[in-house]
């Protein structure tokens, strides 16, 4: 049985929650030696979940953003960096099918090649722009030769890229003006490098390496879409963010109770979790993951049944729900470390791995800042005079 035969998010829920224990029985020695989880990647696609957001007029089961971010979640309580790193792929191929921006050709051979286990993701950071979210032009380029496009440059921050087999590069057209386009490029091309740069001391498994393009030749075809200067358009699907680091709390919140219940110093009649401040610090726990809960499952059920237009509006709540969620995550993991107390610095505690990975939510589009700008912007136009 794989994910393609159940029927039921219940069933899909149970069946990924045995693998992401075995995620978790991994997490420990990806994070110590900063390897990649090739074997838990291997899972999921073995699984069939990596085709789970392809259309389903495309082989598919074009699953809903609410069960895509259940799911996410689910894997992120075994291991944080399998869930960004897979739930970027998973994202952008339900981005794709929703908004219908490539031609279908060449979408349809995607989706083909990802049902029989291709990955992909999109490669658009650079060390001199940052975050494409903040408006810079890439320094990378695409030039016209012939029949091909020739592109060249830097990418940092590649997610899942010891085993990628498509890339979605971002580059500036020569001779065009401000002109910045799409291009899909195989692995296989000639001229492509990964530079494994990847050190950060969160989510260490995400083999987050910088690609090197070098002369890269590609079709007309790869040429997958212009990138426009107008107002972007609002993406439901990066909510697979959030509920990464949701599942990373649930996983804190689930390893200070066992915890709690367990520890029974000799000061004590019995175990800690009878103790008033620790049972005030498991309830505000509880309330954060509740409020993380019914915002994020709020906003993907309205993203799922609303149409272009209304989607088009839902930039600040896509916004909100990222930010109450990460931070929240982040006071649930601090709260869980003042329940564990000073074990949970131990590097044998799953405790010092969840603040680590954790924290890496702030550094995930859309940024704290940019989020309360757009809600003061969103206020403001919404607030008439009398």
């Amino acid at each position: 049985m794989d994910f393609q035969e159940k029927e039921t998010l219940e069933d899909r829920l149970n069946f990924m929650e045995d693998l992401s224990k075995q995620f978790l029985s991994r997490a420990h020695k990806i994070d110590i030696e900063g390897s990649f989880p090739f074997a838990n990647i291997q899972d999921l696609k073995n699984s069939g979940y990596t085709g789970l957001t392809v259309p389903k007029k495309f082989g598919g089961r074009e699953i809903s953003l609410y069960e895509l971010v259940r799911l996410q979640e689910k894997i992120a309580e075994g291991d944080g960096a399998t869930a960004l790193s897979i739930g970027w792929h998973m994202g952008i191929i339900m981005n794709l099918g929703e908004k219908e921006t490539w031609k279908e050709p060449v979408f349809k051979k995607l989706c083909e090649e990802v049902i029989r286990g291709a990955l992909i993701n999109s490669a658009a950071t650079e060390p001199k722009t940052g975050s494409p979210t903040r408006g810079g032009l890439p320094e990378t380029t695409a030039e016209k030769r012939g029949t091909d496009w020739v592109i060249n440059g830097r990418k940092t921050f590649t997610t899942m890229s010891p085993v990628l087999d498509f890339f979605i590069i971002s580059a500036s057209i020569k001779g065009e003006n401000r002109q910045v386009g799409n291009f899909l490029i195989p692995r296989s091309a000639k001229g492509l490098e990964i530079e494994e740069t990847w050190d950060s001391i969160a989510l260490r498994g995400t083999g987050s390496h910088d690609l090197i393009l070098k002369n890269v030749a590609v079709s007309e075809e790869n040429f997958v879409e212009q990138l426009g200067q107008e107002k972007k358009s609002v993406n439901g699907w990066l909510l697979h963010i959030p509920a990464c680091y949701l599942g990373i709390a649930k996983a804190a919140k689930n390893h200070a109770i066992r915890f709690a219940r367990e520890y029974s110093p000799n000061s004590i009649d019995g175990a800690i979790i009878d103790l008033p401040n620790i049972k005030q610090k498991i309830g505000e726990i509880e309330l954060k993951i509740m409020q993380a809960e019914y915002f994020l499952y709020g906003v993907a059920k309205q993203w799922d049944i609303s149409g272009a237009q209304e989607r088009e509006k839902m930039g600040p709540s896509l916004g909100a729900a990222k930010f109450t969620v990460t931070n929240g995550a982040i006071d649930v993991v601090d709260l869980a470390m003042r329940i564990v107390g000073a074990r949970s610095l131990s590097l044998k505690n799953p405790l010092q791995r969840y603040y680590r990975d954790v924290r890496a939510g702030l550094h995930n589009p859309p940024m704290d800042d940019m989020t309360i700008q757009l809600l003061a912007n969103h206020a403001i136009f919404n607030t008439h005079e009398n």
